[in-house]
């Protein structure tokens, strides 16, 4: 038997009262909940006036929220958008600024993925004392390194590529003959989903799978006594269009096919929405609960999306391919208010959750966003004078897109800059590079400056787009920014 002096017996007092605070500084700091969509349009939301496709759960905690009519990603394709939510900074400067590539061998897949110098967000709060759950879609790596299990998640349920087919007894048995013939290089759509590393049997309708484990992982936090981060990355409404028949019936108004099955995809997800409310309920979570709710970049209009008002689709720097549907809903904390119009971004979510979690970013961490909570309460421009930023690598030459205030320049393509006012012209219609040809220099050479710091690609998503840029054909950052695109002569539109 052990005896303590009394000086021992006092440390372990300090000690014991020392981990008494620190539970409660965690019992006081809220659930984060980040709801990811996967391809949504701006338009395709009850919130933010779809006219054909109902969303009562989303606009419920929509409307008794705040409501993002601003809110950008960083990057108009999934896998760099995810990048950026995860690190806090933009793809260019992680060296992420593509899709992985689609048909690598091993070897490359073993080195493929967001660089684990970079701390995700996870990792942040998982440190900081916060159960963490990533839930669906991952594509931030396959390899065991760039698992989820360790990146700072403490559970994983979902499929580590780029997309996935929706009905279990479909694709199950596409992968199982693929397996008969054989076949070493299955695709990624039809492989099992996981658990932590382990093969799982799924049942459901993926949408509802997730929904399901979201519940469940709510149930499982709950009993651990600390604050939850959940990550519930949906899929859905991203291709192939696949939805459940009793969710086709919903929407059979819409004569579109595409339109039709894109719309039930988004309804499933509402629905799954509507079950996660009622487990926090349930399970005493919902007040104190940040619940974020956004898509990873524009909706595809070639597959029955709509980004009315905004022009554009996935993929691109019109307003349609990086600004998406978003809101916050935290009970009696960001309660009921008009729109938020001011700019915000997905960078902003790392700080904004540590700044929830009473943490601060890990030693040596690099953070392109801000804490945007107090402006969001104080109805505050979180980016006075400041810009946002896109930036896409075509095959030779760049996309890109900045926003200052109301301000807005675009390059597609190899057509020349253009400048708008979204205050006035949300859809880009109204080219004033002729009028405000200084304005939209000083923008130019804001955004060329964004540049400068960009390093190489780590990986790109064709073997066309890695020739090009070991043939030095690619940034093209000179011809980008070149002074004689900059100007549109002011009776174009």
């Amino acid at each position: 038997m052990t005896i303590l002096t009394k000086k021992a017996k006092f440390a372990l007092c300090i000690t014991l009262l020392g981990c008494s605070i620190w539970s409660k500084a965690q019992d006081d700091r809220p659930n984060i909940l980040m709801i990811l969509c996967d391809d949504l349009g701006y338009g395709d939301v009850g919130f933010n006036g779809s006219k054909d496709i109902r969303t009562p759960e989303m606009d419920k905690l929509a409307k008794t929220g705040t409501i993002f009519t601003s809110a950008y990603v960083a990057h108009p394709f999934c896998g760099p958008s995810r990048s950026a939510i995860m690190t806090g900074r933009y793809p260019h400067l992680t060296g992420t600024p593509y899709n992985l590539y689609q048909n690598s061998s091993q070897d490359d897949k073993d080195n493929m993925g967001i660089p684990l110098k970079e701390v995700f967000v996870s990792k942040a709060l998982q440190d900081a004392g916060y159960y963490t759950s990533a839930i669906g879609k991952w594509h931030l790596g396959a390899a065991p390194k760039f698992h989820p299990d360790n990146r700072g998640f403490n559970n994983f349920y979902g499929f580590l590529g780029g997309g996935h087919d929706y009905f279990p007894d479909e694709y199950q048995e596409v992968y199982r003959k693929q397996l008969a013939i054989g076949n070493k290089e299955i695709r990624d759509y039809v492989l099992p989903l996981e658990h932590n590393g382990n093969s799982v049997n799924e049942s459901e309708y993926l949408t509802d799978a997730f929904s399901r484990e979201a519940v469940n992982e709510i149930k499982t936090a709950t009993n651990k006594k600390q604050p939850f981060f959940i990550y519930l990355a949906y899929n859905a409404p991203h291709v192939p269009l696949e939805a459940k028949p009793a969710d086709l019936k919903e929407f059979s108004s819409i004569e579109n096919k595409d339109r039709k099955t894109y719309a039930a995809m988004v309804y499933a997800v509402d629905r799954g929405i509507g079950q996660i409310v009622k487990a926090l309920k349930e399970t005493s979570q919902y007040e104190n609960t940040l619940i974020v709710f956004y898509s990873d970049n524009g909706g595809n209009t070639n597959h029955g999306a709509s980004n009315y008002p905004l022009k554009g689709s996935k993929g691109d720097t019109w307003e349609g391919g990086y600004r998406t549907p978003m809101f916050f809903h935290w009970p009696n904390k960001i309660t009921e208010h008009e729109n938020f119009n001011f700019p915000v971004s997905s960078l902003d979510l790392y700080p904004t959750f540590l700044g929830l979690a009473k943490s601060k970013p890990p030693v040596g961490k690099k953070l392109d966003g801000k804490n945007i909570l107090s402006n969001i309460l104080n109805r505050t421009n979180p980016r006075e004078n400041e810009m946002l930023f896109a930036l896409r690598y075509r095959e030779g030459y760049c996309d890109v897109g900045g926003r200052l205030g109301d301000w807005k320049i675009t390059r597609m393509g190899n057509e020349p800059w253009r400048l708008h006012n979204l205050k006035e012209d949300i859809g880009e219609k109204k080219n004033l590079s002729g009028r405000y040809p200084e304005k939209l220099k000083q923008m130019v050479a804001t955004t060329e400056d964004w540049t400068k710091d960009f390093i190489q690609p780590l990986w790109y998503y064709s073997l066309k787009d890695k020739e090009l840029w070991e043939n030095n054909r690619m940034p093209m950052y000179n011809e980008t920014f070149e002074i004689d695109k900059l100007v549109q002569p002011a009776h174009k539109n």
